[in-house]
C-alpha cells in the first residue's frame, strides 16, 4: 500500500529528529571523553608519570657500618668483621633438592638452618633470595664461586657483623648486639625503617644498648628496577649510609685483663676509679661470658649453662648487684657523727663484745670485746660496738644524709644495663615500703652497713673516691665520642670539714699499715704507693643465740652460698690519692682474707701500670706473689694469643 505524501513527510521529520538526538548524544560523549583524556594526559601527567615510575623503581635500605668501641689507649673492644652467607633463589634452581645436595658436598650445612631455609622458600615468592648458610668462611665462599655453574640459583653475599676480639673481658660493660626482635620493635611507637632490614643488629645490653642510636649510624639506599611482579631486573644506583660514631671508653684493657685474671674462679667484682676525673679504669665482674656467642646465636646448651651457674656469669655485679656493705660503711657513720659535732676523734667507747639496746643484744665481731676504742682504733680494728654507740647519738636521718652525699643510694649515670640505686633507708622509707615505724635497732644495724642498707661495688668505689678527695666525684665511662672528649667528672667540694676527712683517711691508713689493722696482712711496702682502706664482712644469714652459745660456725664449714660476702674499699697513694678501688667477693668469708689481698694487687698494678716490683710487697709474701705474677702473666699471654687469632 502506498503512503500518502503527508505520511511520508511526517516519517522523515521523525527520523531527522531521532538522528539529531543520537548525533547530539554521540557528540556529547565524544566531547566528555576528549576532556577526560586531556585531564589525564595533560593536567595529571606529572602525577601519573610518578605513579608509573614508582611501580618500576624500588628502593631498599643499606645497613650502615656500626660505630666501634675502643679503650682509653685505643685498643679495640668491639669491631665489625665481614661475614659471608649463601643464599638461594628458588626459581633459578631447576631442582632445589638436587642443588642443595651438591652444595652440601662443598659446604657443611647445619641441618636445622637448612630445614628452616627450605620452609622459608616454600612460603616466599620464588624470586626472593633465602639464606641457606650464614657466617660461612671465605674458603666456603670460594668453593661455591668455583662451582657456580653446577649450582644454579645459589649466590653469595657479604655484610658486616659485630665481633668482640677480647672475648669475655668487657662483656658486662660493652654488652653485645643481636638481631632486631619483636620486643625491640615494640619499644617504638613508629619503629625506624632501618630496624626492618633483615638480620639488622642492635645493642641488647651494656654500652651497645645505651648508646644504640649513636653507634647505629644512618642507612643508605639502593635503587632497583623491578618488573610488574616485583622481580629485580637491575640496580640503578645507590647511596651509602653514614657509619655510626666510634666511642672511646675510659677503661684500660691491660688493667682490666689483669683484674680478670686476678679474680680467677671467684664470684666477685672489682671497680677501679681515677680520682682526678672520675674515669672508670677497670669494671670487672667474674665469672664472665663470651658476647660473640650471643651475636652469632647462642645455643640452648650454652645459654642454659650461663643461666643456671650459681656464680651468675650473666650478671653485671659491679653495677647491677647490691650488697650489705658491712664495715666499709663505718666511715659514713663516723663522718655523720663528726659533722654533727657529736663525737671527737679522741673520745672513747667501751666495747665488752656487745651492746644492749632496747632489750636486745647487738654483738661485736670480737666476742671478747675490744676494750676502750677511739675513732682511729675503731676503724683500724673494725669494732662494731663503737658504731652502735654512734648510731644512738646521731640517728638514722643524719647517717642517711651523709651516705647520699658520699654517693650511696643513687643510681649513677653510667651506660651499663640495670644500674642499681642500692638502698639507704630512713624513717620515711620504712614507713612507705614496709608499713612500719623505724626502731632504734634498725639504726644500730645500719651503722655497720647491715640491716636494710645495700650498696653496689660502683657506689663503694665512688664513696672511697669522695672520702679521698672531699669532692663530689662521679663516674665517667665514656671518654670520647667520635674524638670529642666528654666532660670531666671531677666534681666540686662537698663541704665536709677537711679535718674530719683527714681523721678518716688516717684511720683508713691504719687499717692497712698498723700492725693491729684488719688489712695489715695486705699492706703495701713501697712508701709512695701505700694505700688506705677498710675491710668489710657482710652476713648473708642470721646467727641464732643457740649458735652463738656453742660457737659461731666458721665460713669454711658452711656451704658456699651461706658464707659471708667479703668486701674491701681503698684509695692510694693515701696522702695523694690517684685511684679508688672497691672489691666484693661473694661468699668469700672475711674481707681481710679474701677481698683485701685482691685490692692490694690491683692497686699496685694500676699505679705501676705493669707488674710491680716484688719489693713493693711484704717480705713474707714475695715468693707467693712472684709465683702469682708468673701464673697471671701466662694466663694473660694466652688471652692475648687468642685475641690475635681472632683478629
Amino acid at each position: 500500500m502506498r503512503r500518502s505524501p503527508r505520511e511520508t513527510h511526517e516519517s522523515a521529520v521523525r527520523i531527522s529528529r531521532r538522528g539529531l538526538l543520537l548525533g547530539s548524544a554521540q557528540l556529547a560523549f565524544a566531547g566528555a571523553l576528549a576532556l577526560r583524556m586531556r585531564y589525564v594526559q595533560v593536567d595529571q601527567a606529572d602525577e601519573f608519570r610518578l605513579l608509573a615510575e614508582e611501580n618500576r623503581i624500588k628502593f631498599e635500605l643499606l645497613p650502615p657500618a656500626r660505630g666501634r668501641l675502643f679503650d682509653r689507649n685505643g685498643a679495640i673492644i668491639a669491631d665489625n668483621e665481614p661475614t659471608y652467607r649463601i643464599v638461594m633463589v628458588r626459581e633459578d634452581a631447576d631442582d632445589v633438592d638436587r642443588v642443595i645436595g651438591r652444595l652440601s658436598q662443598l659446604v657443611e650445612l647445619d641441618e636445622s638452618d637448612l630445614n628452616r631455609a627450605i620452609e622459608e622458600m616454600a612460603k616466599t615468592r620464588p624470586f626472593i633470595p633465602v639464606t641457606i648458610a650464614d657466617r660461612v668462611s671465605w674458603e666456603d665462599i670460594s668453593r661455591v664461586a668455583v662451582n657456580a655453574p653446577a649450582l644454579p640459583g645459589v649466590k653469595t653475599e657479604v655484610g658486616l657483623s659485630r665481633v668482640y676480639p677480647r672475648g669475655d673481658l668487657f662483656a658486662h660493660v660493652a654488652g653485645y648486639v643481636g638481631p632486631v626482635s619483636e620486643r625491640d620493635l615494640s619499644r617504638y611507637e613508629d619503629p625506624p625503617p632501618i630496624l626492618r632490614i633483615p638480620r639488622f643488629q642492635i645493642g641488647k645490653v651494656g654500652v651497645e644498648a645505651k648508646h644504640e642510636e649513636i653507634l647505629r649510624g644512618t642507612a643508605g639506599t639502593k635503587q632497583l628496577e623491578v618488573n610488574a611482579v616485583g622481580r629485580v631486573m637491575r640496580e640503578l644506583g645507590r647511596r651509602e649510609g653514614e657509619a655510626g660514631a666510634d666511642i672511646q671508653l675510659t677503661l684500660d684493657s691491660d688493667l682490666q685483663d689483669y683484674v680478670k685474671a686476678r679474680l680467677g674462679e671467684e664470684s666477685a667484682s672489682v671497680v677501679v676509679m681515677d680520682t682526678t676525673h672520675g674515669d672508670l679504669l677497670a669494671v670487672a665482674s667474674a665469672p664472665s661470658y663470651d658476647p660473640n656467642k650471643f651475636v652469632r646465636g647462642i645455643s640452648v646448651a650454652d645459654y642454659a649453662f650461663l643461666r643456671d651457674n650459681d656464680h651468675r656469669p650473666l650478671a653485671s655485679k659491679t653495677v647491677q648487684d647490691a650488697y650489705p656493705p658491712g664495715s666499709t660503711f663505718k666511715m659514713v657513720t663516723a663522718l655523720a657523727a663528726m659533722d654533727a659535732g657529736l663525737v671527737a676523734p679522741d673520745e672513747t667507747v667501751w666495747c665488752p663484745g656487745h651492746l644492749e639496746v632496747g632489750g636486745r643484744r647487738f654483738h661485736c665481731w670480737k666476742s671478747a670485746g675490744h676494750g676502750h676504742m677511739n675513732l682511729e682504733q675503731s676503724l683500724r680494728e673494725s669494732c662494731d660496738v663503737y658504731y652502735y654507740d654512734l648510731a644512738l647519738k646521731v640517728g638514722i636521718e643524719r647517717i642517711a644524709e651523709t651516705a647520699r652525699r658520699l654517693g650511696l643510694g643513687e643510681s649513677h649515670n653510667v651506660p651499663m644495663s640495670a644500674v642499681t640505686s642500692g638502698l639507704i633507708p630512713d624513717k620515711d622509707w620504712k614507713r612507705r615500703e614496709r608499713g612500719a615505724d623505724w626502731v632504734i635497732g634498725d639504726s644500730v644495724n645500719a651503722s655497720i652497713g647491715q640491716g636494710f642498707v645495700l650498696s653496689s661495688p660502683l657506689q663503694l668505689a665512688i664513696m672511697s673516691a669522695r672520702l679521698a678527695t672531699g669532692r663530689s666525684i662521679t663516674p665517667r665511662l665514656i671518654k670520647s665520642i667520635d674524638g670529642l672528649e666528654t666532660p670531666s667528672q671531677a666534681g666540686a667540694d662537698m663541704g665536709f670539714n677537711p679535718n674530719h676527712l683527714l681523721q678518716l683517711r688516717r684511720a683508713m691508713f691504719a687499717v692497712s699499715n698498723n700492725r693491729r689493722g684488719t688489712a695489715y696482712g695486705s699492706r703495701i711496702i713501697a712508701e709512695s704507693m701505700r694505700m688506705a682502706g677498710k675491710t668489710g664482712t657482710s652476713q648473708v644469714r642470721n646467727i641464732t643465740a643457740a649458735e652463738r652459745a656453742r660457737g659461731v660456725t666458721s665460713n669454711a664449714d658452711l656451704p658456699w652460698n651461706r658464707r659471708d660476702h667479703a668486701l674491701f674499699v681503698a684509695f692510694a697513694p693515701w696522702d695523694d690519692p690517684k685511684i679508688a678501688v672497691s672489691v666484693v667477693v661473694e661468699h668469700g668469708g672475711g674481707g681481710s682474707t679474701a677481698a683485701a689481698p685482691i685490692a692490694r694487687d690491683v692497686v699496685l698494678q694500676a699505679l705501676y701500670g705493669e707488674d710491680p716490683p716484688l719489693d713493693a710487697y711484704p717480705t713474707k709474701d714475695r715468693r707467693r706473689i712472684e709465683a702469682q705474677q708468673e701464673r697471671l702473666a701466662r694466663e694473660r699471654e694466652a688471652r692475648q694469643a687468642e685475641v690475635s687469632s681472632r683478629a
